[in-house]
C-alpha cells in the first residue's frame, strides 16, 4: 500500500538520513519526499512510502518517532503515485475539453493532494455543481465560499476551499492532517491554470 507520513524534524544535517534509515529498518520504501516548510530550525516533510503492511501504520509512526527531535504528525493512505505527473495529465485533459474543466478538475484533484473527495460549489447559491465519486450526497459544512483560498476544519474533516470564477473548489480530507499552506497553494495554482485554459479554450470554440 501507499502511505503518506507528515514528519516534523530538526532542520540540521544528518537527521533526514536517520529518518530514512528508520523507514528502511521497518521495510518501508521511500518513493518521494516533499518539503512543506523550513523555519525556526525545523522542517516539515511529507514522505510517500510503499508499505508492505506487516505492521500497523501506527507502529510505523512510533518507530519513526524514535529519531531524536522527530515527530510524526500524521499517517494516512494515499493514491498519489510519485513519478506519474497526474497534474500534467489534468491540464492536458482540460485543454482538450475546456467545457468540462470543472468536472475534470473535481474528479482529479483528490488524488493530486492525497485527499478523499472534492466538490465544485456554486458561489451564488452554495449548491454542489459536481462531486467526485467519493463525495457524500450532502456536503457537511455550512460555509464553503471564502473570497480567497482558505482552509476549514469541521470536526475531523479538513477542507481546502479555492474560488474559481462562478464556483468554488472544495477538497476534503477525513484521514490525515489539515491541509498545509503549501498544499493550499498547490491547489490554488492548479485552479488558476485550469480557469485560464477553460476560458481560452471555450472562447476559441465560440
Amino acid at each position: 500500500m501507499l502511505l503518506r507520513l507528515r514528519v516534523s524534524l530538526p532542520d540540521r544535517p544528518g537527521v533526514l538520513g536517520q529518518v530514512a534509515r528508520a523507514f528502511g529498518v521497518m521495510g518501508a520504501d521511500i518513493l518521494q519526499v516533499t518539503v512543506l516548510e523550513r523555519q525556526a530550525g525545523r522542517a516539515v516533510d511529507d514522505f510517500t512510502v510503499s508499505w508492505s503492511g506487516v505492521f500497523e501504520p501506527d507502529e510505523l509512526r512510533e518507530r519513526i518517532g524514535v529519531v531524536p527531535g522527530t515527530r510524526v504528525e500524521a499517517v494516512w493512505p494515499t493514491r498519489e503515485a510519485p513519478g506519474t505527473s497526474p497534474d500534467y495529465d489534468l491540464l492536458g485533459h482540460v485543454a482538450g475539453e475546456p467545457d468540462r474543466a470543472v468536472v475534470t478538475l473535481v474528479d482529479a484533484v483528490p488524488d493530486l493532494v492525497s485527499a478523499d473527495w472534492a466538490v465544485a460549489v456554486d458561489s451564488g447559491n452554495g449548491k454542489v455543481v459536481h462531486g467526485s465519486w467519493q463525495a457524500p450526497e450532502e456536503v457537511p459544512v455550512s460555509e464553503l465560499t471564502p473570497l480567497r483560498p482558505a482552509t476549514v476544519t469541521e470536526g475531523s474533516l479538513h477542507l481546502a476551499c479555492v474560488p474559481m470564477d462562478d464556483t468554488h473548489l472544495v477538497v476534503a480530507r477525513s484521514q490525515g492532517p489539515a491541509f498545509h499552506r503549501a498544499e493550499l497553494d498547490k491547489i490554488a495554482r492548479l485552479v488558476g491554470i485550469v480557469a485560464v485554459l477553460a476560458r481560452s479554450g471555450v472562447s476559441r470554440t465560440v
